[in-house]
């Protein structure tokens, strides 16, 4: 069977969408209409005192935090910003900006938080399956020379966007501890919080933001936390060793599910080895060690052999859980949620950071003609804005992770085993079969109807590759088992974002709650 041949009847029938396609550009108008009030002169807000030292309160200073505290204040507000430690973080995750995310720091005027802290150019994936491997470049072509993904200690860029908000006069970022919100007749006032003494304080401010992380405490009272634990991640670092692949991330096909690498720095490469399940080989009595040698090290690429076994000798292993949320907000009047404590997706595909600067740049758009935060029915009026403009991007992301990881994961169902290969051999086909979907997990083309043809695609190639060039009943019912599995792995994840606010947006009132122009 010849795979390009396949691929150009495959490109013949993805041309028969592109009209269809074109109703979606349509709803570029999101963007247009968030774009619609970039015009406002960020420096006409005049911050008047009325219901507290502040017109923001943030809880929680990671990426989200940070980031929102320096873009608020540079629009003029008092942002009291409350993080439980402020000290540089040490995590295993938040590690890799996707270009897309890039484009939103520069966006946030952020970019050069990146700087000075040894972060590497990341310039596309690295594929590898049963010995074989295909690289992804991503679709750079059209911008800047700077643009391109980013990779670094996740602690060290924090601890830049944190100096860069506390170098705003009107943002005061404080080491404390937040207890609850203030709630008041349904509305939020403040917080209640421990100091870095142990002293009991409350902050009042019209607007509370909560992003404090993936354990947030605070979400329950804000949204409907459906959290799900698929596996965890086992993360290393190896150093002084080359990838095969300079400045991409690697993804390896492996069983029971994926191993990650990519650099963090000039001179260190984080391991991520995903561990299917809740449960982990105890790190204590040696069975972790065990695990990642003879189970993960035959399956890591030569390269990078010796350095792993180094890495596990070594023992600095850490463990995380991956989480997954979709974002089911409970518009309250007076706070609002962000980042991680709002919506989650598995790490697998680094999208988190993106989804939460783009979320960033939303809630600007939309506070920016507000000089008065302290109607909070109209502010949570038009803050339902928010949650369906950030859809059509975060959904994209969010549904992406979720079906990746999935697909990406051993089976020992012939249907999922053949779903798995046909992913790997139809991005090797490169032109639009890679480009299309790298372009989607970059973030620079965050388009739901473009991630369900090109998922669908796969499946059908998939089902191409079974029944050419001669068919039988047992290869024709794997091929249906095929679409089934594609249909069950999908479909599921779009429901729980929400088909409406994913695909047609227009279609949801509080798309057209906007605040109105800030006069003169």
């Amino acid at each position: 069977m010849d795979l390009y041949l396949l691929g150009w009847i495959l490109s013949s029938v993805l041309s028969l969408f592109a009209l269809y396609s074109l109703i979606y550009d349509g709803k570029e108008k999101v963007n247009q209409r968030v774009d619609s009030v970039k015009s406002t002169d960020a420096g006409e807000i005049k911050s008047e005192k009325l219901n507290g030292d502040a017109d923001v309160i943030i809880v929680g200073a990671g990426v989200a935090g940070a980031a929102l505290a320096h873009t608020l204040g540079k629009d003029g507000r008092r942002v009291h910003v409350i993080e439980r430690d402020l000290s540089e973080p040490d995590r295993i995750v938040g590690e890799l900006l996707q270009p897309g995310g890039y484009l939103k720091l520069v966006e946030l005027g952020l970019e050069d938080c990146v700087n000075n802290i040894d972060a590497q150019k990341v310039f596309g994936y690295a594929l590898f399956k049963d010995g074989k491997h295909t690289r992804l470049s991503y679709p750079l072509e059209k911008f800047h020379s700077d643009v391109s993904g980013r990779s670094f200690h996740n602690g060290r860029f924090i601890q830049r966007m944190r100096e860069k908000a506390a170098s705003l006069p009107n943002v005061n970022l404080e080491q404390g501890t937040v207890i609850s919100l203030l709630e008041e007749k349904g509305t939020i006032k403040g917080v209640q919080y421990k100091n870095k003494d142990g002293q009991e304080l409350t902050a009042y401010a019209p607007l509370t933001i909560v992003c404090d992380g993936c354990f947030s405490n605070l979400r329950r009272s804000l949204c409907n936390p459906k959290v799900d634990n698929p596996s965890c991640f086992v993360g290393l670092v190896l150093e002084n060793c080359e990838l095969p692949c300079a400045n991409h991330g690697h993804v390896i096909l492996g069983d029971p599910s994926p191993i990650l690498f990519y650099p963090i720095s000039s001179s260190e490469v984080r391991c991520l080895v995903d561990v299917p399940g809740q449960k982990v080989p105890s790190i204590s009595n040696g069975d972790m060690t065990k695990y990642l040698k003879t189970t993960v090290a035959p399956q890591v690429p030569p390269e990078l052999y010796d350095a792993f076994i180094a890495a596990v000798d070594k023992g600095n292993i850490r463990t995380m859980p991956n989480r997954s949320m979709p974002a089911d907000p409970r518009p309250t009047p007076g706070a609002v949620l962000m980042g991680d404590a709002f919506n989650m997706r598995h790490p697998l595909t680094g999208g988190g950071m993106t989804v939460a600067l783009s979320d960033i740049v939303v809630l600007r758009n939309l506070l920016r003609p507000m000089r008065d935060l302290n109607d909070a029915p109209t502010l949570c009026k038009y803050l339902e804005s928010f949650y369906t403009l950030r859809k059509p991007v975060a959904s994209t992301i969010n549904t992406l992770a979720g079906a990746l990881y999935k697909v990406f994961s051993a089976s020992p169902d012939q249907a999922r085993k053949e779903m798995r290969q046909a992913c790997f051999d139809y991005l090797s086909l490169g032109g639009l079969f890679s480009e299309g979907p790298i372009s989607l997990l970059s973030g620079l083309n965050p388009r739901p109807l473009s991630l369900v043809l090109h998922f669908f695609a796969v499946a059908v190639f998939g089902v191409g590759r079974l029944l050419l060039p001669f068919p039988s009943p047992k290869r024709m019912w794997i091929g249906a088992r095929l679409l089934s599995g594609a249909s069950g792995i999908i479909l599921p994840i779009i429901k729980a974002e929400g088909i409406r606010q994913m695909f047609f947006p227009a279609m949801v009132p509080a798309y057209y709650r906007t605040p109105p122009a800030l006069q003169e």
